[in-house]
């Protein structure tokens, strides 16, 4: 009996440090598609005479899709001007932004010390769960209600807050 106690618990062990899910796993199976990863695209011109088609040329434009990064950099208020580098009208922002210096390679490095704090703080047995997101980050967040009565304090003009719940 001692024997299948000391088994069961060994592979429970096992079993829970098996899997690398991501932070924000909601789902308990991995079936069926992911809404995120379809693209609205234009609508298919379907031509009235087959052999008008195009051939396919490797390299060249999507028919339905021309230009997908202007069309996304207008989508999100950006001009075409936005394409080709800063526009004029950013420039000040920039420097600004950069005034400090600017690492190359910023996005790996946030990456690698994300990855290792994210390590750190999922040590231990029992840290199952559908989302360990905001476990990994719940000391970083912000009280939101708590910095509103803050700044009205301090007398900032704040907008109203919708209510707690």
């Amino acid at each position: 009996m001692r024997g299948m106690i000391v088994a069961a618990i060994a592979v429970l062990t096992l079993a829970a440090c098996g899997s690398d899910r991501g932070l924000r796993d909601y789902s308990r199976s991995s079936g069926g598609p992911d809404e995120f990863t379809v693209l609205p695209n234009r609508p298919l011109d379907i031509p009235t005479n087959m052999a008008a088609l195009p051939q396919p040329t490797p390299g060249a434009a999507n028919l339905a899709d021309p230009n997908p990064v202007g069309d996304a950099i207008a989508l999100l208020g950006g001009t075409g001007a936005a394409r080709g580098g800063i526009p004029a009208t950013d420039a000040a922002l920039i420097n600004s932004a950069t005034r400090y210096g600017v690492a190359g390679d910023i996005r790996a490095t946030l990456a690698a010390e994300d990855s290792a704090f994210r390590k750190r703080r999922e040590r231990g047995l029992f840290n199952g769960g559908a989302d360990r997101y905001f476990r990994a980050y719940a000391n970083m967040a912000l009280d939101a209600y708590a910095e509103l009565i803050r700044f009205k304090a301090l007398g900032v003009q704040v907008p109203s807050a919708p209510p707690a719940n």
